[in-house]
């Protein structure tokens, strides 16, 4: 899976529209970035952006619903993160959002909407709020639990992602860097030679 552009609005401390584009060259010519700045500066909220676009929720605050929200930016009426993403499958644009009564700050939370799109013939693949992080999870490999634990590594999860039992970190190792095949290979080898 690799992340090409992040939009959010209105999340947590970041009011108004984001945007990163990791297709610029600043991000592309080195290879590796890295996510820096002083406390309360955003970061997470990048993060956040991302884990609500693919799965409807982030580490911090597990599903947002119509009865509650605490990551959209105080005394706003709406929020919405969205992330362009390819795989093996094809390229993909999975867009979060939710508002609140006539877009007003003190309007009534409406129901969350989420939908994940063929990017490139922007066909809806999937639009039902439950079936679309498993729409995601078919796309990338990686459920929501996957996708923290390995590529998002949220704040102090680190250690934990280390102290994880082999069995439970090899596939997903696996996933991310793309080299599943190798241990398919194994498996015929040892089952030839048997």
């Amino acid at each position: 899976m690799k992340i090409h552009s992040i939009r959010f609005r209105n999340l947590n401390s970041l009011a108004g529209e984001w945007e990163i584009d990791l297709q610029d060259p600043s991000f592309t010519s080195a290879g590796i970035f890295a996510i820096t700045g002083q406390t309360g500066s955003g970061k997470t909220t990048i993060l956040d952006a991302v884990c609500l676009a693919l799965y409807g929720q982030t580490p911090r605050l597990e599903k947002i619903s119509a009865g509650s929200n605490e990551i959209m930016t105080r005394h706003t009426g709406e929020c919405s993160a969205e992330v362009t993403f390819s795989s093996m499958q094809g390229l993909f644009r999975c867009t979060w959002r939710q508002k609140r009564a006539r877009g007003r700050p003190d309007g009534k939370l409406q129901p969350p909407e989420h939908e994940i799109v063929d990017a490139c013939t922007n066909c809806v693949l999937e639009s039902r709020i439950r079936d679309v992080a498993g729409r995601v999870r078919e796309v990338t490999g990686m459920d929501f639990h996957q996708f923290t634990r390995s590529v998002l590594l949220a704040q102090g999860s680190f250690s934990a992602f280390l102290d994880a039992k082999p069995d439970e970190r090899a596939p997903i190792l696996e996933q991310i860097t793309g080299t599943a095949i190798y241990s398919t290979i194994s498996v015929k080898v040892h089952e030839r030679t048997a």
